[in-house]
């Protein structure tokens, strides 16, 4: 059964199922599992074995540890984290075999990061995901953030005005696990209430992750602003600029391909399913920017894309860094 995760809370106050898979963002799915876990010392589990899955990890184990009855005679948790979500053949065909007999007494817990599509195709986990409680716990989008953040908040009694929300979600983007951080460091430094700009830019670090999905990301909303920051993070930390080039480019490529088809009457749906973009989000993030860009616009995007592909061959003059800035510009509303 696959639960939403706001139906997460509410199932944990019946008697918990034998087989539960948390999947997703880390603070979220870590989040979660402590509160099964918690659930499962109010129901009477007296007993926790945790495994966890890393090099030189033997399958077998997983399998004496459910044939081991709790020491106390009562009922016993497995806690199976596996951090790389790649099992491997023998733990694929063992988490097969354990989800096709699951032991009596035990409910089990298999903690997995986010997952990609094919990750999710794979018969080891649909094995596990056909007869457990499955429950994915994506990381909120860049426009969910604020919210997010005003919610943790909330809960320790304290508020931000709209300038140092900005403030924070511009400092923990891709970052949950510190948002999170950051914010409890907010409810140690100050008291209740509503919180000034000048006390949350002295206590909120930097922690931003940069990485070139997120620009991916910023440059289909056509968020010029976004896109100028990430770029600058990019650069600060070394990211290899050939490989924004092939990401950047890729993605004109994909949007002119789709513009030329479209207008020639082709419907998006089945274009979606010829290039294999099954993501829902991703989806509407492109049906957005074919909103607001025309094949001209596209075609001299990818012009200018080849231009910096012979400037990073030291075929043409320039700075690279701000071609790039100017392609993202190029494609954003004015």
């Amino acid at each position: 059964m696959n639960l939403r995760p706001n139906d997460f809370t509410r199932y944990l106050e019946k008697p918990l199922a034998p087989l539960w898979v948390l999947h997703g963002d880390e603070l979220l799915t870590l989040e979660a599992a402590d509160a099964l876990r918690a659930t499962a010392r109010r129901q009477g589990v007296d007993e926790r074995e945790t495994l966890v899955v890393d090099k030189g990890f033997r399958w077998d184990t997983l399998t004496l540890s459910a044939s081991n009855l709790s020491l106390f005679g009562g009922s016993k948790l497995i806690d199976l984290r596996i951090p790389t979500a790649k099992p491997g053949r023998d733990g694929g065909e063992m988490l097969q075999r354990y989800a096709a007999a699951l032991p009596a007494g035990t409910v089990t817990l298999i903690t997995l990061p986010a997952l990609d599509w094919q990750t999710k195709k794979t018969t080891w986990f649909k094995a596990i995901a056909e007869v457990g409680t499955t429950v994915e716990f994506e990381t909120p989008p860049r426009e969910r953030l604020p919210a997010w953040v005003t919610a943790r908040l909330a809960t320790q009694r304290q508020s931000v005005p709209a300038g140092a929300l900005e403030f924070i979600v511009n400092h923990v983007e891709g970052n949950l696990l510190a948002a999170h951080q950051e914010i409890l460091k907010l409810g140690l430094l100050y008291g209740e209430g509503e919180l000034t700009i000048p006390q949350v830019e002295a206590a909120v670090l930097n922690v931003t992750r940069y990485d070139i999905d997120m620009l991916r990301q910023a440059f289909l909303s056509g968020d010029a602003a976004r896109c100028a920051r990430l770029l600058n993070g990019l650069r600060g930390e070394g990211a290899p600029a050939p490989l924004i080039l092939w990401a950047l480019a890729n993605e004109i490529r994909t949007l002119a391909l789709l513009r030329s088809d479209t207008d020639m009457g082709q419907p998006l749906a089945a274009l979606f399913k010829a290039e294999r973009i099954f993501d829902s989000a991703r989806q509407q993030a492109i049906r957005a920017a074919l909103a607001r860009l025309t094949r001209p616009t596209l075609h001299t995007a990818l012009l200018h894309a080849a231009r910096i592909d012979r400037m990073a061959k030291g075929l043409v003059r320039g700075e690279i860094w701000d071609e790039f800035l100017h392609l993202a510009l190029r494609l954003c509303p004015r």
